[in-house]
């Protein structure tokens, strides 16, 4: 092989392991190192001859491709609302998508797209395009409110030129006559399109509703809590907030009750309980005379008993 290639050149057999195979080489290695010319050794392969031409095409081969059109079809289904929508027009005028081409406010249910308009909107420039080939990519998102009962549900287009040449080889093989196998090889330039269909559909639900509504309060008492913590305990400031979120009450001490008797009143069960309560304010009144027991009042909140 042509001492050009890495790994080509060589001093002995040794160099040129049988089998090997290079990325850049035009066949596989027999393990014989021969010469090339006066001043290169190489190692000898075994391929296919004559080796492939660099040249490149020198006039556009795809230049009346610019006014071919390509139709796309697609469908999407959306299982869980038991749903399916296709990107085509539902019509019985089986001449509809001869004459329509894709608009995305007149005919957004006319998939077929002129291919030179098509590179145009992907930001490439058709002439570029038939002279080496290309790779186009074309999205096609669904964003469905199924809500509306699937009215507002339609295919969205966009494209992005991926590659400004593209090209690929085929061989065909036969057996001449003498009986050694030939082959013919072609390298083809072309444009490919990488189609991407995403989509997501959405229809109100009264539980997942009331779920996310539960999830959300309960967040809101957590977060709460965790503020009222850094609050009170880590920040600096911590006093100014605990005096401002909590009112502090003091209460003065508790006036003993005083007891006294009571005289010149008839000791009948219907005086006693007729008099009872009338006397002067923290004052215990009763019919009879003796010892009372006493009704203490009842301590403010937060203060111990005297």
């Amino acid at each position: 092989q042509h001492p050009s290639i890495p790994l080509a050149n060589c001093w002995a057999d040794e160099d040129c392991p049988e089998g090997e195979t290079g990325m850049h080489s035009h066949g596989i290695k027999t393990g014989q190192c021969v010469e090339f010319n006066r001043t290169h050794r190489t190692c000898e392969i075994q391929g296919w001859c004559p080796v492939e031409s660099g040249t490149m095409p020198m006039k556009p081969l795809l230049i009346q491709a610019e006014n071919f059109t390509l139709f796309i079809k697609n469908t999407v289904t959306f299982s869980k609302f038991n749903f399916s929508k296709s990107n085509a027009l539902d019509t019985w005028d089986a001449t509809y998508f001869k004459r329509c081409r894709y608009d995305s406010r007149y005919s957004p249910y006319c998939p077929v797209f002129r291919i030179g308009e098509l590179v145009a909107a992907a930001g490439g420039v058709f002439e570029d395009l038939a002279l080496l080939g290309g790779a186009v990519g074309i999205r096609i998102h669904w964003n469905c409110d199924l809500d509306a009962g699937g009215s507002d549900c339609r295919p969205h287009y966009s494209f992005q030129l991926q590659e400004r040449s593209y090209n690929f080889r085929t061989a065909t093989h036969w057996w001449k006559a003498s009986g050694v196998e030939a082959r013919s090889l072609l390298k083809l330039f072309g444009v490919r399109f990488d189609i991407l269909v995403t989509g997501q559909a959405g229809k109100f639900g009264l539980i997942p509703t009331t779920i996310t509504l539960g999830t959300g309060a309960a967040w809101l008492g957590v977060i709460t809590f965790f503020c009222d913590l850094l609050l009170l305990y880590v920040d600096e400031e911590a006093h100014f907030y605990w005096s401002t979120k909590y009112e502090e009450v003091s209460c003065g001490p508790v006036r003993p009750l005083a007891l006294s008797t009571l005289e010149g009143i008839d000791h009948t069960p219907d005086r006693m309980f007729s008099s009872a309560g009338k006397g002067p304010e923290g004052v215990l009144e009763g019919t009879q005379s003796g010892n009372q027991t006493p009704t203490p009042e009842w301590p403010c909140p937060g203060s111990s008993p005297h």
